[in-house]
């Protein structure tokens, strides 16, 4: 989800924003990756076609976040939309997709593991809701239709290239890792990797702005 998509935010995220903080003051932004322009991401963002829609929900805590990965998703895939809120009154309209099924990317004990399409298989709606863990419980308990949809999960994970967060169990994925993951596996054998070019030079912005002995000191795994 927003930092982690099984769990909340670390505490060590801190020294991170401080880092943007500054940052922002001071340079102006690329209007489309929201990047300071020095920085700028876009060029690293791919268009990727794919057969699965995704529908990211994201909780308004998220939107400046400097972390924000789920944009990076909504702007690297065709087939990506990505909603901001707590509450969406419109949710039934975005899940009738014709020619799509609905369902919720939420890991837990009743969650279906996904697997490749098989031949003619109805493509996806996957909708991820996009927040710490408990702001996309949050979402679930706000949105009766969205609680109810099926739930999928990914079956094993690659680790996290989220370096600048303690993960909270194996697993813990960003949102656009997640997304990334869940394509991989439904579109089997295609490749989305191209997704998490601009996200890995994100996290080494990230790292260099905050300077590499505060990297050591809060973030770098022993």
């Amino acid at each position: 989800m927003g930092d982690f998509f099984r769990a909340g935010r670390s505490s060590k995220v801190l020294p991170v924003r401080r880092a943007v903080a500054q940052l922002r003051m001071s340079r102006p932004q690329c209007p489309r990756c929201h990047r300071p322009l020095a920085h700028c991401l876009c060029a690293l963002i791919p268009n990727l076609p794919s057969h699965t829609r995704v529908l990211i929900l994201q909780h308004p805590s998220e939107v400046d976040h400097a972390l924000n990965t789920a944009r990076l998703a909504a702007l690297g895939l065709q087939q990506c939309e990505i909603r901001v809120g707590e509450i969406f009154e419109d949710l039934s309209r975005w899940l009738a997709q014709p020619g799509y099924q609905p369902c919720l990317l939420f890991p837990g004990e009743h969650s279906e593991a996904l697997s490749a399409y098989q031949p003619c298989a109805q493509p996806r709606l996957l909708v991820v809701p996009d927040g710490t863990w408990r702001k996309a419980r949050k979402l679930l308990h706000l949105n009766p239709l969205l609680a109810a949809l099926p739930r999928v999960q990914l079956a094993t994970a690659e680790p996290s290239r989220y370096r600048l967060r303690k993960a909270p169990g194996p697993g813990a994925l960003s949102t656009l890792e997640a997304i990334t993951q869940a394509l991989e596996v439904l579109e089997s054998p295609a490749s989305f990797q191209a997704l998490l070019k601009p996200f890995d030079a994100l996290i080494d912005g990230q790292i260099a702005a905050m300077g590499e002995e505060v990297y050591r000191r809060n973030h770098q795994r022993h």
